[in-house]
């Protein structure tokens, strides 16, 4: 395993129970030899799911069942494994797919359609699946409502630590507990989606209505941040909802008793990708950039997203290094709209450059001591709209080259 990254948080944080929710992990030698890779999340019957997937043009054969599977609004059971992405294995992962959703469903007496997949690993190795069908009985014999922390590891693959959320709200005066987990470390960039991510609430929501919220709250998390700048073939978010807390059902979105639920959703959200952001491979320096005065909520995120996945800019932070020439480059470079002669920028709150030039009283010195710490602000104005956005990234170091350069190996 890689040494822990320096970004990581003290432990796991304390999950409780969700009511109709059960799960259990299990090792079953697929990669990884004396570790749980597979991971089995269980729902009541009649719980909706929501969902949001990576729209690379090359998914994985788990990704393209899930896009089927998201139209029946229903899920009795999430099965996940690490160590083989099941990606460009053509028909015979297809296959695969159909085979472990199929005992899946006849382990727990319920449709194929009910069953969602996730894989994680590399990316081009067939699919040993008998090996995850083999571990079903153990894993439906072990389902408990608790035991988060191990799940989280199991779907591990270059993470340093396991990265769980949970947060508690109220509907109608009825407690409503989120509790998720999710994986990534590299090949960050989402597009629609994260990593692998699995969110479950007992709250009773319609499965459209979830999905609108899911939607919303994923593009200001997992879809505001980058470690890399590549979108991964296997991305994937889920959240169940099952209905136990109680609430008397919420059928649209713009039920005011949705708004509790709705901040402790995006927050939760943004908890989970700001830990994977944390584990970035070999990162050492957490990166918070805020966009303002874009044309838009969406111009302002790509203008940050281009200043996020700049090397340039990434490699200047891991040498401590104040070049913020480097973000003037990347909000050109953008190709989002932005007024030179009214661009501003600040890094730890010390104003660098207004009005499209350096500020002429700019002293160096407390922006260079900002860069020695772990958390890095950079603050840009487009100064063209009212738009903003807030997204998030890591450096680049010599650490993420060591990873993935011996990733197969």
């Amino acid at each position: 395993m890689p040494e822990l990254s320096p970004l990581a948080p003290a432990s796991f944080p304390v999950l409780p129970p969700v009511e109709g929710v059960e799960l259990a992990a299990a090792a079953t030698g697929l990669r990884y030899k004396g570790r749980e890779d597979a991971l089995l999340m269980c729902f009541s019957p009649g719980t909706v799911v929501a969902g949001v997937l990576t729209r690379s043009q090359t998914a994985s054969a788990p990704v393209l069942w899930c896009r089927e599977a998201l139209a029946g609004g229903r899920a009795r059971a999430f099965l996940v494994n690490s160590g083989n992405a099941n990606a460009f294995t053509g028909r015979a992962g297809i296959a695969s797919v159909e085979r472990s959703v199929s005992a899946t469903a006849q382990a727990l007496d319920c449709t194929n359609r009910e069953v969602f997949v996730a894989s994680t690993g590399v990316i081009g190795e067939p699919m040993p699946d008998e090996k995850l069908t083999h571990s079903l009985p153990e894993l439906v014999g072990k389902l408990a409502p608790d035991g988060w922390e191990t799940a989280a590891r199991a779907i591990m693959t270059t993470d340093t630590f396991p990265k769980g959320a949970s947060r508690t709200t109220e509907i109608d005066g009825r407690k409503v507990v989120l509790n998720g987990i999710a994986k990534g470390s590299g090949m960050i960039a989402p597009d629609m989606g994260t990593m692998l991510s699995f969110v479950t609430t007992d709250a009773d929501l319609p499965a459209d209505v979830l999905q609108q919220l899911l939607t919303r709250a994923n593009n200001r998390s997992f879809n505001s941040i980058t470690v890399d700048g590549d979108t991964s073939t296997s991305d994937t978010l889920l959240l169940a909802a099952t209905g136990k807390a109680g609430n008397t059902p919420i059928r649209s979105l713009v039920d005011p008793r949705l708004r509790r639920f709705t901040r402790a959703l995006e927050d939760l959200l943004i908890d989970l990708a700001q830990q994977v952001v944390k584990d970035g491979e070999g990162a050492s320096k957490f990166i918070t950039i805020e966009v303002t005065g874009a044309t838009s909520a969406r111009s302002a995120r790509r203008m940050g997203l281009a200043i996020a996945n700049s090397p340039l800019v990434k490699t200047a932070i891991a040498g401590e290094d104040a070049n913020w020439g480097r973000i003037v480059m990347a909000v050109g470079k953008s190709g989002e709209r932005a007024d030179r002669d009214r661009l501003s920028i600040s890094i730890g709150g010390v104003e660098i450059a207004r009005e499209g030039q350096r500020v002429g009283n700019y002293d160096e010195a407390p922006v260079s001591a900002h860069m020695k710490g772990r958390d890095i602000l950079i603050q840009v104005d487009a100064g063209v709209g009212r738009g903003r956005a807030r997204v998030w990234t890591c450096d680049l170091t010599h650490g993420y080259i060591d990873i993935n350069a011996d990733y197969r190996s």
